[in-house]
């Protein structure tokens, strides 16, 4: 525990920190904290009274949030895991906060669906669910967020904790299968956000006031809009805006210069619906391609520049681009990626060994690459192959779509797999989007069928589970087969 302005004023310029981890040291030069080498702060770069926080306009003090941290860390069971479900951004970081405290170990689930709930549960007996909503979405124990903010009092630490200790759990999206679990340490957690911030701030004015509408529970968001902030001196907005005009209020809520992390997901509806958004430091984007005829859409429209976040559950992200500028990936100086057994490789600071990569990448140095999709997307349809991000891409390209993505089901004995679309675009028919696709794409991979829908099953962080795509598809395959009975 430090004593603010011990680790939590600014030190005096700006010191070279490092960071050990699997036998070897890292050094993190010209950074504006320091990284202990055996216990991190949580917070670094903070004066008592600077707002941590901003909710509805108002800013949440530090002294505040180390109050809270303290109350709700007291009220806690004695468990060892707990699903941190707190929606509002502030609610959880007192959260994690204070499970850091009690040494417990929060879980990530990547949804709250209560059958996924229950399903982690059978791994973790004895977690129960701390929450900000009236109810826990499955049946668990649960533990209410107070209702009333803690007394500051005048005599405040600032905790830190092991660098070894498990701070989280975190699981896959699903996204090509059953969601995986993947154990994060405190340490490796702030690596990851040291490194986004000398890539992202090494010329930028700061502090920024960052705003997100992905979920903390999500490893982009938790990394991004949670930990990024508090150790780099930066304040976050408590919310998580849906629409285009809550994503407009919420920026208007909070000080310049302003950061919005994001998906391609709110930007096409930023885009589509003209909204005007206040000045904006840059856009961060991340849990699926964006392309780049979007990406030059929003930085026209909002006069910034739109930035992609690459990375995966269990190394965190790794390499980033300016959108606009091609498929080339730059990792952060301090990770690396290599090729062996025609699989790809990350090494790094936030990984404790090196990390399988599930995508198809073309090297072109240590800590360059392009990116062509997931391995489990790559398809052979009648002796041609091409990856499901690639048809993505170009479906998504055309005017008048909204969203839009290509399925594989699974191989059915006696049977062939057809690729299947599913296309959000209104005032456009089947026809029409059959037509475009023609331009672009080889004729065996159009869609057979191609379904016009609402809305795709997208998850909080905007991703498509495997699982909810398939589910569609028998859903909608269906309907087809009774409409065509009739």
């Amino acid at each position: 525990m430090h004593r603010f302005g011990e680790c939590c004023g600014a030190s005096e310029g700006r010191a070279s920190a490092l960071y050990e981890q699997g036998g070897r040291t890292w050094y993190f030069a010209n950074y504006e904290w320091t990284f202990a080498l055996r216990e991190l702060a949580i917070l670094e770069g903070f004066e008592a009274a600077s707002a941590i926080a901003w909710r509805d306009g108002r800013p949440i003090e530090c002294r505040q949030f180390l109050a809270d941290v303290a109350q709700l860390a007291e009220s806690l069971p004695q468990r060892a895991h707990v699903f941190n479900l707190c929606r509002d951004r502030y609610y959880f970081l007192v959260a994690l906060s204070a499970a850091l405290l009690r040494r417990q170990v929060t879980l990530l689930p990547p949804s709250e669906a209560p059958g996924m709930l229950l399903d982690i549960r059978k791994q973790y007996g004895d977690a129960y669910c701390l929450t900000d909503q009236p109810d826990c979405p499955a049946d668990l124990p649960v533990h209410h967020y107070p209702a009333q903010s803690a007394v500051v009092t005048a005599d405040q630490t600032v905790p830190s904790f092991p660098r070894e200790q498990v701070a989280a759990v975190v699981f896959t999206s699903g996204s090509t299968g059953e969601p995986m679990a993947d154990v994060k340490t405190w340490g490796a957690l702030l690596a990851e956000s040291a490194m986004a911030m000398k890539r992202f701030w090494a010329d930028r004015p700061r502090p920024a006031a960052v705003v997100g509408t992905v979920p903390p529970q999500h490893m982009y968001g938790l990394a991004t809009t949670v930990l990024l902030p508090i150790q780099a001196g930066f304040a976050l907005h408590s919310a998580r805006p849906l629409f285009p005009e809550d994503v407009r209020a919420a920026l208007e809520q909070v000080p310049a210069p302003r950061v919005l992390v994001t998906t391609p997901l709110h930007i096409r509806a930023c885009v589509a619906a003209q909204t005007a958004l206040p000045d904006l430091q840059f856009i961060l984007s991340a849990t699926a391609p964006l392309s780049p005829g979007l990406a030059r859409q929003a930085e026209g429209m909002y006069r910034t520049e739109v930035l992609e976040i690459y990375g995966c559950t269990e190394a965190g992200s790794i390499a980033t681009r300016r959108t606009i500028d091609g498929n080339v990936w730059r990792t952060y100086d301090e990770m690396s990626v290599y090729q062996r057994d025609d699989r790809c490789f990350v090494e790094g600071p936030s990984v404790a060994q090196p990390v399988a990569l599930n995508d198809v990448i073309q090297l072109r140095g240590p800590h360059e690459f392009s990116l062509h999709g997931r391995l489990a997307d790559l398809i052979n349809v009648a002796g041609k192959r091409t990856s499901l991000a690639s048809l993505n891409h170009k479906l998504n390209e055309i005017e008048g779509v909204v969203d839009g993505a290509f399925f594989m089901p699974e191989e059915a004995p006696g049977a062939v797999s057809r690729l299947i679309a599913f296309v959000v675009a209104p005032g456009l028919s089947r026809q029409a989007l059959l037509q475009a696709l023609r331009q672009h794409i080889d004729p065996v991979f159009l869609p057979r069928p191609l379904y016009l829908v609402n809305a795709l099953p997208r998850s909080q962080s905007g991703k498509l589970p495997r699982a909810s795509l398939a589910a569609l598809a028998a859903r909608l395959a269906k309907k087809r087969k009774h409409k065509e009975s009739a």
